[in-house]
């Protein structure tokens, strides 16, 4: 399936390179050294799971999880369920959440 326009807009906007590899034949929306992003706009609890998977095998120090601004309660749960510490953003970036 294609990416929708806000998701390619919100990867575009993330700091460092885009489509990533990383272990397990996956990708990461965009990586720079320090910095991981993943954009997820699914809103289901196992698509944001896999999101925070995929930030916990990128080894970066900041670990950023970017969804709408509706799924941000369920994205925060979903990374502690995973075990990753990091913050989930809104896609317009105005609000921010840390996950410690």
């Amino acid at each position: 399936m294609s990416e929708s326009k806000s998701h390619k807009r919100a990867k575009g906007r993330a700091p460092g390179k885009k489509e990533v590899p990383i272990s397990g034949n996956r990708r990461l929306d965009s990586a720079s050294p320090n910095t991981a992003t993943e954009v997820e706009r699914s809103g289901t609890p196992a698509g944001l799971k896999a999101a925070a998977s995929r930030l916990q095998a990128s080894r970066r120090s900041r670990k950023v999880l970017q969804v709408p601004n509706q799924d941000m309660e369920m994205a925060v749960v979903a990374m502690r369920k995973v075990g990753v510490k990091g913050s989930v953003k809104n896609m317009g970036g105005t609000k921010r959440r840390q996950v410690k």
